[in-house]
């Protein structure tokens, strides 16, 4: 791909990724419909998957430049319901990313050593490396929003009671802002996205993992447990994304009933996101064009 087709890519993303960019408190999650596709149908998939396998080819060569380059480092931190598709997307619009340039992990129920520390230990041990991309599955945004909803989780914390004040979530809040702005100053690159299912494409979803047997591993009977706390979550979860939004953090909040439109808008974010950071490959020195010279003239020479 050259330089011109990359520019247009790249414009094209910033496009269609800013309509799900929330970068302060005015945000409403009623706002965003799950089944969003904006002007597209379903008879733009096949145009939206090449589109994707577009913006794929982009993302390796800027995570190449990334990494050559070793200054930046990115993070891109993936919540949602269950079954809202998040393995799917990190699947698929980091498919042609170097491994070795990218780290993925998945923050599960703590374990007995993460409740012994503060909560955001278990995921600031796992930051991405300068030159590399993390990727966290869930974050520590999950002690805003299960936590918050399951009030027994936070009794296991073993806080000290006189911690656990009615501000306990703005407090968490502040948190969150602090720790993503000191790790922007030190050249860590926040992206966040919330992948809003509907309650209706969540219950089709799991019928299917039920029903399908190569999908039954997927499933829990807690999955479906989980539905009768849904509108607590989603007030959870528009609180959430009010009080950490920022313009150098900023959520995404994509439509996510969707599958192939989901996977569209999250690989223009990211585009939108590296393309901002001036990445280029490191420039060589006189001397080091000097060493190179005399390397190829060697090679030549001998057999």
């Amino acid at each position: 791909m050259n330089n011109k087709e990359m520019k247009t890519l790249i414009k094209r993303a910033r496009k269609l990724a800013k309509p799900f960019r929330v970068t302060d408190d005015r945000f409403r999650l009623k706002d965003i419909d799950p089944g969003d596709t904006l002007e597209l149908t379903s008879e733009d998939k096949p145009r939206a998957k090449e589109a994707l396998a577009m913006g794929v080819e982009v993302l390796a060569e800027m995570q190449n430049m990334l990494y050559a380059q070793d200054r930046w480092a990115v993070l891109l931190i993936f919540q949602a319901m269950d079954a809202a598709g998040k393995d799917g997307a990190i699947k698929h619009v980091m498919s042609g990313v170097n491994p070795q340039g990218c780290q993925v992990y998945s923050f599960k129920a703590p374990t007995s050593e993460d409740l012994d520390h503060d909560y955001l230990w278990r995921c600031m041990k796992c930051l991405p490396e300068r030159g590399r991309i993390g990727i966290f599955n869930r974050s520590y945004y999950e002690e805003t929003l299960v936590v918050r909803v399951h009030r027994d989780f936070l009794d296991k914390q073993k806080l000290p009671a006189g911690l656990i004040t009615k501000d306990i979530w703005k407090d968490r809040f502040q948190d969150i802002r602090s720790i993503e702005r000191y790790l922007t100053r030190n050249g860590v690159v926040i992206r966040k996205f919330f992948l809003h299912v509907s309650n209706k494409e969540q219950k089709k979803r799991f019928l299917e993992r039920i029903e399908e047997p190569e999908k039954n591993w997927k499933f829990s009977a807690n999955d479906a447990k989980e539905r009768e706390y849904w509108d607590d979550y989603m007030e959870a979860y528009e609180d959430m994304i009010q009080n950490t939004a920022t313009k150098a953090t900023p959520w995404y909040v994509v439509p996510a009933d969707n599958k192939w439109f989901t996977r569209v808008v999250v690989g223009a974010a990211v585009i939108d996101a590296l393309a901002d950071l001036d990445l280029h490959y490191p420039e060589v020195s006189e001397a080091k064009l000097k060493e190179l010279g005399a390397a190829k003239r060697a090679l030549q020479a001998g057999r």
